[in-house]
């Protein structure tokens, strides 16, 4: 049987705290990173988030459009109640793929 290719511009990350000021920066610079290294299609996994404030949610704009000018796409995955009903209060969640706890 033949061993499925994992796409190289496929990524999943996991931040796995809170998406706030104090840390915005260096994720910011993660997903730059990220892009730069030729990924087109990034998927990050909200679990075990349970804030995302304005600096962290532009964070995720940021990347959304870096993305966007690198023909790639942002899914937002794993996300709690709180923070989904937050992104489509924002309206956010018509820049980027948001996708409830399942």
């Amino acid at each position: 049987m033949a061993k499925k290719k994992k796409k190289v511009d496929q990524k999943t990350i996991k931040p796995g705290n809170d998406i706030v000021a104090s840390m915005a920066e260096d994720f910011r610079k993660k997903l730059l990173k990220l892009v730069e290294k030729g990924i087109k299609n990034l998927s990050i996994d909200l679990a075990g988030v349970e804030i995302v404030d304005s600096v962290g949610l532009g964070v995720l704009i940021a990347a959304n459009n870096s993305l966007k000018n690198a023909e790639g796409k942002l899914t937002i995955s794993n996300v709690s109640e709180d923070i989904y009903k937050l992104f489509r209060t924002l309206r956010v969640d018509q820049y980027f793929e948001v996708k409830p706890v399942e």
